[in-house]
């Protein structure tokens, strides 16, 4: 009998560390190949290990909210090693490699790994059943860690689910429900003029004596997405623009689909025409949709006639700008389906690196923040990124009248070395136009 130590594998992502989330196994428990041993956090994803040897664990060697470098040891398990578990193990498909294979050196490649993209385990684990809480409440366990991430106490969801259980969608409405109404009152001003963010223990660095001050790391997708910011705002020459627009025929439309039966089980938002309205304003202007290429032989603008369209989702692990690929060959219901997967998925931490790549151009919806308007920065690797202000309803003038209509605010930042005034100023009144009048989608 052995002990093998398990080390902190690339999972495919071109990283080169990961932090500890949540061990899922402690000294002296029994594993079986490809049963999930730990979850980390890259710069890009969540992801589940799979662990390539059986036998019982021994020692965890790094402690949760630890940021380790690929390579490193972080796990013991004293037993047969993968080679003996191979014989009894499923067959594997031939473009994995089984669990007999050898690691590379660092041993970065492992039973359940492919050559790239998100680890996932391949051994099948029987469907966890709902679990009742203290209170009565019915939900799975993934359902409940949803809740957790999101805020939403069980108890007060009402369940849709046909066996009386709480669903993925019931604590999302839930969550985007509580989200426009919790700020009906005005909140009690605190006592403390200043408070902190508490991490773990184990993160804190050392601080005055008296606590005043409090240190947060900054890593994961904070870290990625700080270094993308700085660099593109001082590589790409920002240019903003921005227009109001009376979006009362939007809003008729969105309240129109919500009670059609061709969208039922699908959300539908003034989101989804915005993001019909963007792909639909591209076509007219695809400069917006086109990237600043440095080349060995210089620059060179790069259009693209696609559209990768990329939603900025704020997450529990912070900013993500998952793509919706092919967005132009999506007719209404198609889009909108996408855009409650990518919805769903951001939010609840599962977005893939995959997801995340390739984008062409980004829209922000900083409405559901109550904000106006704002000049975001350009998602690297594109030229314009536009902004979605929240819809309310205030006077305007209309034939010559004053009346209340549900009025928003298009915004957008573009890259001045591959868009000029003029066809950033086109593509933003494009956009105003479709939400002022839907029926330019029929085009």
């Amino acid at each position: 009998m052995s002990t093998q130590t398990f080390h902190l594998p690339d999972v495919g992502e071109g990283l080169t560390e990961a932090e500890i989330v949540q061990w899922r196994v402690a000294a002296g428990d029994e594993v079986a190949v490809n049963d999930v041993l730990v979850e980390i956090e890259t710069a890009k994803s969540l992801v589940e290990l799979p662990s390539p040897f059986s036998g019982t664990v021994g020692e965890l060697l790094v402690d949760e909210g630890t940021t380790v470098e690929v390579g490193a040891a972080i796990i013991t398990i004293a037993g047969a090693a993968a080679e003996a578990d191979a014989a009894s193990s499923p067959a594997v498909p031939a473009d994995k490699p089984a669990a007999g294979d050898a690691p590379e050196e660092n041993g970065s490649v492992l039973v359940g790994y492919g050559g790239a993209g998100q680890v996932q385990s391949r051994r099948r684990k029987p469907a966890e059943p709902p679990v009742r809480a203290a209170v009565g409440v019915v939900a799975k366990p993934p359902i409940r860690k949803l809740a957790r991430d999101l805020g939403v106490d069980l108890a007060s969801v009402t369940p849709t689910g046909a066996a009386g259980e709480v669903t993925r969608e019931d604590v999302v409405n839930h969550a985007s429900q509580a989200s426009v109404f919790r700020n009906l009152q005005t909140p009690a001003r605190p006592e403390v003029r200043e408070q902190t963010i508490p991490v773990p223990p184990a993160v804190v660095s050392a601080g005055p004596a008296d606590d005043r001050e409090e240190t947060i790391p900054v890593k994961g997708v904070r870290k990625v997405t700080a270094k993308h910011m700085v660099d593109s705002a001082h590589t790409a020459p920002h240019v903003s623009v921005w227009t109001d627009v009376d979006a009362t025929r939007t809003m008729e439309l969105v309240k129109r689909m919500k009670a059609s039966p061709d969208f039922a089980d699908i959300k539908v938002s003034p989101l989804l025409i915005m993001a019909r309205a963007v792909v639909w304003a591209v076509r007219r202007t695809p400069m917006v949709n086109a990237a600043w290429v440095e080349t060995e032989n210089g620059a060179e603008i790069r259009v693209r006639h696609y559209v990768n369209l990329g939603i900025a989702a704020a997450t529990p692990r912070g900013l993500l700008v998952p793509n919706i690929k092919d967005a132009q060959d999506l007719n209404m219901r198609g889009l909108a389906r996408a855009l409650e997967k990518l919805t769903l998925t951001a939010r609840e931490g599962k977005t893939a690196p995959a997801e995340q790549q390739g984008g062409t151009i980004t829209i922000t919806n900083i409405g559901v923040f109550g904000m106006d308007a704002g000049t975001p920065i350009i998602n690297p690797g594109e030229s314009g990124i536009v902004a979605m202000g929240t819809i309310r309803q205030k006077p305007w003038v209309v034939d010559g009248e004053v009346r209340p209509r549900f009025v928003t605010t298009v915004s957008g930042s573009f890259d001045h070395r591959v868009v000029d005034g003029d066809g950033m100023s086109r593509f933003i009144a494009d956009v105003a136009s479709v939400l002022e009048e839907p029926a330019l989608l029929l085009d």
